[in-house]
């Protein structure tokens, strides 16, 4: 069995400046779309439907 992979502090910041430039160069237009693309992507490169539907449930934890 694998263990997952986690970022550190420093490595979750680099991602939040790197989506947050990305959200801004996408513009109000398109933001919905970038982060839409974004997600699938990322499920894609995870592999686990399991897994990326746990995410969706945490991210929608105490919006």
């Amino acid at each position: 069995m694998s263990t997952p992979k986690t970022l550190s502090v420093p490595g979750l910041e680099q991602v939040y400046d790197a989506l947050a430039t990305a959200i801004d160069a996408a513009g109000p237009e398109k933001s919905e779309l970038f982060l839409v693309k974004l997600v699938l992507l990322n499920a894609h490169a995870l592999g686990d439907p399991g897994v990326f539907q746990a995410q969706v449930a945490a991210a929608l934890k105490d919006l």
